[in-house]
């Protein structure tokens, strides 16, 4: 039996008047009507939401006179509706720990369009080198993209878990592979990469450059 009916048999069953009657149900019938309506509008605002992400530029770099040391860099913006986590950077099938993403989430557009910069290995713990003419940053990793100063560094830290970014938000990430996963002989050789965002994903396939 429906709540209407059930209604119904109640308010007849207590003789209350016809037009007392009628006006119940009508009213508990537009409540109910409401009810549904605003149910059908939250549910599809939620799953208009979309989550996306694009990539301006992504980069792999393997030492040649060391056996095992390299490092990859990718630009990422949030082009969805809804606040996104990067979880993920699998390069040929493995991840790469959080505590080798080196971060910054407070770059510029005009940033976020450079081409990403190696500046040269350091020969300690396996680190690149920190560039930063303009003495802007003093976080661990520090790279000016263009190499001539007179602008905003890369400036990070190492990560320790997925990097959230909001709607039109962007980040720069700068990670070190565990050593041995990538030589000197994976030079011009392409890597399948995997950058996952939630329910977003970015694919592509990236040539191993050589750095001296």
């Amino acid at each position: 039996m429906t709540i209407l009916s059930k209604l119904f048999s109640v308010v007849k069953n207590r003789a209350i008047s016809t037009v007392l009657t009628t006006i119940i149900i009508l009213v508990a019938s537009l409540v109910l009507a409401s009810g549904v309506t605003l149910f059908g509008v939250s549910s599809f605002q939620q799953s208009s939401l979309s989550e996306s992400i694009s990539v301006n530029s992504i980069k792999i770099w393997v030492d040649d006179s060391s056996d095992g040391l390299a490092w990859g860099a990718v630009s990422v913006r949030n082009t969805g509706d809804t606040t996104v986590s990067l979880d993920a950077i699998n390069i040929r099938g493995s991840d790469i720990p959080y505590s080798n993403w080196y971060a910054d989430t407070t770059i510029s557009e005009n940033l976020l369009q450079l081409s990403l910069n190696h500046t040269g290995w350091t020969g300690i713990n396996g680190m690149i080198l920190n560039y930063d003419p303009d003495g802007l940053c003093n976080l661990t990793l520090k790279i000016d993209l263009d190499g001539v100063g007179g602008e905003e560094p890369v400036c990070a830290d190492a990560a320790s878990s997925p990097i959230s970014l909001e709607p039109t938000g962007s980040t720069i990430i700068y990670f070190k592979f565990i050593n041995g996963t990538l030589g000197p002989l994976d030079s011009g050789l392409s890597s399948g990469t995997v950058i996952s965002a939630g329910k977003a994903t970015f694919i592509t396939s990236i040539t191993v450059e050589t750095k001296s």
